[in-house]
């Protein structure tokens, strides 16, 4: 009988012995973070050039850098700022040794930041792209372009070269303003005081005080927008605009966010704040900003502050809605007299106009004094003066508003013809509508520049002494408690009227034919309205 055979096994595979070489993933995986980090920054560093060169920056470094879309802020950030520092020495070596041609001309924030990594970053391995294993066969040539450098500049060593370049350190305190939308002060004081020595400062509410160099990009508060990141001088700004629950605001010049979400914090979420942002890629930046505040009474508007008509019907900037008005049914009535009443612009209480401005008082803190354009001593006296023009004119159209009983105008500029010069310049027709400036945070000692008389109401920070340069003039309504109480009685009346009462529901009865009404939110249509309210009055009252 035949013996049946044991199923062959196969032997288990013995498992790898671990040996030196089990460090090798590990370097793989640094030069693949590497590789991605020199992408993000890449791309962070052409947003900050293009915005430079335009005169337009979308946002600061640390904002752009720290944005949603970075995955490795750190390394990115780092790369960013040291290439920017070295981007004059970068520029010079790539064109000695001719590097920079046609092709890679396209990519040229990319090679600036892989030529940093190769003259003076840390020994990673190059590898994973064809601009990696572009320059690293001109590693030769760009250190000797580097060399020449250092004899032209007659330089004892590469450190003294490199220190003739370098912008001088500014440090300060790091500040953060407590969003009491979603945290209160001593549950921040508490979380914070874990990690960090924390206080409240001795002048703004709601704003800490931590160690210069605090590092909090990834801080569970800063993710979950319970906390911001916030200037003292920045923080200032809303706080002197001082808007009461259940106001409307209208901060004309939002972008990115921060002084508008601290608006909607002051205001405890009531009320409303109409935010408006021209530019395209800004707006989203401030939406952004809004979301992570979790504020709900902020509507953002992308559209032009100038092209707001104050005695307009609408806040709405180029909206034209056609309104089917079946005149035989006063719901009709109803419908568009609750859309008037909730989007009329002269129930604007108080405007926070933050302009476009040089940024010349807080170039270190953005770290602007990094970019081409501030690497030198010229003053772009051309530019100045279109800002200026710019903020004379957005100024003067916020003091247009009828009902408004606060402006605040702030800049983060030292220079005179931003401020002083601005505010002189409106102060006619700010006396005219009814305004006085009056003088934010007395018990701060510095003022304006004593350039015209009531110049001692004006508040400025110095870049040197508290580390920010900002200007704040604040224009105040005289008797502005008795136009509140006449603005109270003005609404009640387009309450009535929303409900149905008065002399709007029963010229309902006037004509029976269906009506296509053209509503435009410039008050395109005020003629037409006007004959047809005239029209509809004379008809009541010869009825009576």
């Amino acid at each position: 009988m035949a013996r049946n055979k044991a199923p062959s096994v196969k032997p288990k595979p013995k498992p790898k012995q671990t040996t030196d070489k089990s460090a090798k993933p590990r370097l793989k995986n640094a030069e693949r973070s590497a590789y991605f980090a020199r992408r993000e920054a890449a791309k962070v560093l052409h947003t900050v050039l293009q915005g430079d060169a335009n005169r337009q920056a979308v946002a600061s470094i640390k904002s752009l850098v720290y944005s949603p879309s970075i995955r490795n802020k750190k390394a990115t950030f780092a790369l960013v700022c040291q290439t920017l520092k070295h981007l004059r020495i970068i520029k010079d070596v790539l064109e000695i040794a001719n590097i920079l041609n046609s092709k890679w001309k396209r990519q040229e924030e990319l090679i600036y930041i892989i030529a940093y990594d190769i003259l003076f970053g840390k020994e990673i391995s190059l590898v994973g792209g064809d601009a990696e294993k572009f320059l690293a066969c001109r590693k030769d040539a760009m250190q000797s372009a580097l060399a020449k450098l250092v004899v032209r500049k007659k330089a004892k060593n590469i450190d003294d070269f490199i220190a003739l370049y370098q912008p001088p350190d500014i440090t300060k305190p790091c500040y953060v303003r407590v969003n009491t939308l979603k945290l209160d002060v001593d549950s921040a004081l508490h979380e914070l005081g874990k990690q960090f020595k924390v206080q409240k400062d001795d002048m703004i509410p709601h704003l800490l005080v931590l160690p210069p160099h605090t590092d909090l990009h990834n801080h569970s508060l800063v993710l979950n927008g319970s906390i911001f990141v916030q200037g003292k001088a920045s923080s200032m700004v809303a706080a002197v605009l001082d808007p009461k629950p259940g106001w409307e605001v209208l901060d004309a010049c939002s972008a990115p966010g921060n002084k508008t979400v601290h608006l909607a914090a002051l205001m405890k979420g009531k009320g409303k704040i109409i935010a408006c942002e021209l530019n395209k890629d800004r707006a989203k930046r401030l939406e952004d900003t809004v979301r992570l505040s979790g504020a709900a009474n902020i509507e953002v508007l992308h559209g032009d502050f100038l092209n707001i008509d104050p005695k307009g019907p609408f806040s709405k900037v180029g909206n034209i809605i056609y309104c089917s008005l079946t005149m035989r049914d006063p719901s009709t009535w109803h419908i568009m007299c609750s859309y008037l009443r909730a989007n009329t612009l002269p129930q604007v209480s108080a405007i926070l106009l933050d302009p476009s401005c040089s940024g010349s008082g807080t170039a270190a803190q953005r770290l602007d004094h990094l970019l081409p354009s501030r690497t030198t001593d010229f003053v772009d006296t051309e530019r100045l003066n279109k800002l200026a023009a710019f903020q004379k004119k957005a100024l003067a159209h916020a003091l247009s508003f009828p009902a408004v009983k606060r402006i605040v105008y702030s800049t983060c500029s030292v220079n005179q013809i931003e401020n002083e010069d601005v505010v002189n310049s409106v102060l006619p027709l700010a006396t005219s509508n009814g305004f006085q400036l009056a003088t934010p945070f007395p018990q701060w000692q510095r003022r304006g520049l004593p350039v015209f008389e009531g110049s001692e109401h004006l508040l400025r920070t110095d870049p040197v002494e508290d580390k920010e340069g900002f200007f704040i003039a604040l224009f105040v309504k005289r008797g502005s408690e008795k136009n509140s109480e006449e603005r109270s009685g003005s609404q009640k009346l387009a309450g009535s009227l929303s409900n149905g009462k008065g002399w709007l529901k029963r010229s309902c009865h006037v004509n029976k034919k269906n009506l296509a009404l053209p509503v435009f939110y410039r008050g395109i249509c005020k003629p037409w309205l006007h004959t047809k309210s005239s029209l509809t009055r004379k008809t009541y009252n010869s009825s009576n």
